[in-house]
C-alpha cells in the first residue's frame, strides 16, 4: 500500500517560516508529479505548488516569491519551504503524488493524498 506522510506543520507568527515535508513509501516504481494543496476552514481545497519529476515547478499566484517547492527523486520526498507567512495561509496542507505502483508484474498509475498537516499563522 502506497502512503504519503506529511510532517512539519505547526503554529507560527506572521512573517515567520515553516518547512513541510512529505515522504512516499510502499511498492513504488516511480513518482511523477508531486504537489502541495491546502484547505482553509469553509473553503475548497486549492493548489499551492506542483513539481514534476524533471523539477519543473508551478505555483499559485499568491504563493509566488514566498513558497518554494522541491523534491528528492531518490527518496520520493517533496518539500515546501514557506516564508513570509500570513494569517490567510492558515490551512491544512496536503501532499499529492502521481505514483507508478508495482503490482506484481504490472505497473499501475494512481494519485495519492497525504493525511494533511495543520499550519496556523497568527500572533
Amino acid at each position: 500500500q502506497v502512503q504519503l506522510v506529511e510532517s512539519g506543520g505547526g503554529l507560527v507568527q506572521p512573517g515567520g517560516s515553516l518547512r513541510l515535508s512529505c515522504a512516499a513509501s510502499g511498492p513504488i516504481f516511480s513518482v511523477n508529479a508531486m504537489g502541495w494543496y491546502r484547505q482553509a476552514p469553509g473553503k475548497e481545497r486549492e493548489l499551492v505548488a506542483t513539481i514534476t519529476r524533471g523539477l519543473s515547478t508551478n505555483y499559485a499566484d499568491s504563493m509566488k516569491g514566498r513558497f518554494t517547492i522541491s523534491r528528492d527523486n531518490a527518496q520520493n520526498t517533496v518539500h515546501l519551504q514557506m516564508n513570509s507567512l500570513r494569517p490567510e495561509d492558515t490551512a491544512v496542507y496536503y501532499c499529492n503524488a502521481d505514483v507508478i505502483e508495482k503490482r506484481g508484474s504490472y505497473h499501475l498509475s494512481n494519485k495519492y493524498w497525504g493525511q494533511g498537516t495543520q499550519v496556523a499563522v497568527f500572533s
